[in-house]
């Protein structure tokens, strides 16, 4: 395989940047994108740090985060596997981007900036679901907020191909798989939606 190693031999590869995708870059939210954040039940979040990248799928049943300036955001970092890629990757790094997707729409929108993390009692208190609080919170400082090209969502038919997991392995198929049959199989994949019912928050 021939490797690209030089910016200038990849530049050779492609054309100027349509206009467009330069203006709609923006320092921190303008209402628009305020809006458009703010109705995003999903997102992806990104971050690097000495072991490498990560992405994290984040989700909750209203908006993914709060907006808590034009130039931050606050994400609750309710339950999951407790790898904490991502969060130690903020601790040690802080670099971070939220790439956010709503069903329905082609557009995404992408905030890169820097993130840090709190455990402080009063801005978790004001995540509560019910009795649960998220462990910790995370703050993104906005360095640029923009659209992302919908080709990628055009291309794949995203929100109208319907299902098409059929015939791809299950999680407990994987996890039996890869531990010679000490985890996961049928059982996992039976009974986790109510394993999980209780633990989303």
């Amino acid at each position: 395989m021939r490797k690209i190693t030089t910016l200038d031999a990849l530049h050779a590869l492609y054309d100027d940047p349509v206009p467009a995708a330069l203006v709609k870059v923006a320092p921190e939210l303008t209402p628009l994108y305020r809006r458009w954040i703010e109705g995003a039940r999903f997102a992806i979040l990104s971050t690097v740090g000495p072991d490498g990248v990560h992405g994290s799928p984040r989700g909750d049943d209203g908006p993914v985060v709060r907006v808590q300036d034009a130039n931050s955001l606050l994400m609750p970092d309710w339950r999951g596997n407790n790898r904490l890629d991502c969060l130690r990757d903020i601790v040690l790094d802080g670099r971070a981007a939220l790439l956010f997707l709503v069903p329905g729409t082609n557009t995404t929108v992408r905030v890169n900036g820097r993130a840090a993390l709190t455990d402080d009692p009063s801005l978790r208190r004001s995540f509560a679901k019910g009795d649960r609080l998220p462990t910790t919170v995370i703050r993104f400082e906005i360095a640029q907020v923009y659209t992302q090209c919908a080709k990628a969502l055009l291309r794949s038919g995203l929100w109208s191909c319907g299902d098409i997991s059929q015939d791809l392995p299950t999680t407990g198929e994987i996890l039996a798989d890869i531990s010679n049959g000490e985890h996961g199989g049928k059982d996992y994949d039976r009974t986790y939606p109510a394993y999980a019912k209780p633990r989303m928050w």
